[in-house]
């Protein structure tokens, strides 16, 4: 099992419940440190931590190819840049496809011929609810969000003659670093914690062999801006 982004909120505590679930977890983030930090407090072994760039294919590929088979991989590598056309810059739009599409591109790129070869598998990416429904400000998120929406969809239907699970969780907001650096006024205690999301990626790490759960959809019941 690969957890991308496991240096982010999300992504350390879907690798803390599914390594406390007896899962076999590798760990991938660009935060060397952090991902170190998890490793000890895990104690995962060394070759669990793979230090990896979502935006860098090459990376990506070396990385998979160096695992002995990934069943599942749960995409939580991402970056959210919130601003209003008057102030977003190509940089910015630039920057939010390439690691939140174009990331997600190279992932599934590189576990996919393995899976298709066993015919079965499960991806799971995470649109958040702005890959689902805009919000303004977030032109460059949205667009890299609904990006993976579309790609997902299309990916779906090469895969119909087989069992891989392709599964999308629209999470609302997220009480996470995501909101650190944005310029939004939101009622942070009111949003989901971080380890309450992950127990959403976890249970749908659990899909029944006889169906797939396509979507999930979690948000807060209120966090908007004050």
């Amino acid at each position: 099992m690969l957890v991308a982004g496991a240096t982010g909120g999300i992504g350390k505590q879907v690798v803390k419940l599914l390594h406390q679930s007896g899962a076999v977890v590798y760990a991938a983030g660009r935060n060397e440190t952090v991902l170190q930090q998890l490793g000890s407090e895990l104690q995962l072994p060394a070759d669990r931590l793979l230090v990896v760039d979502v935006t860098q294919a090459h990376q990506v590929t070396q990385a998979v190819q160096y695992l002995p088979q990934v069943d599942i991989l749960v995409n939580a590598a991402g970056i959210g840049i919130i601003k209003s056309m008057d102030s977003l810059t190509l940089d910015d739009f630039n920057k939010s496809l390439q690691v939140n599409l174009v990331g997600t591109f190279n992932l599934v790129k590189a576990v996919l011929p393995a899976m298709k070869e066993r015919k079965k598998g499960l991806i799971i990416n995470i649109p958040g609810v702005l890959g689902k429904v805009p919000m303004a400000g977030a032109a460059a998120y949205s667009a890299s969000k609904y990006g993976i929406v579309g790609m997902m969809q299309s990916i779906r239907e090469e895969l119909k003659r087989t069992d891989i699970r392709i599964t999308n969780l629209f999470l609302g907001g997220v009480d996470s670093a995501f909101w650190d650096a944005i310029d939004l006024r939101v009622q942070r205690d009111k949003m989901i914690v971080a380890e309450e999301a992950a127990k959403a990626i976890w249970f749908l790490c659990q899909q029944p062999t006889s169906g797939v759960v396509s979507e999930m959809v979690l948000q807060p019941f209120n966090h908007q801006a004050i």
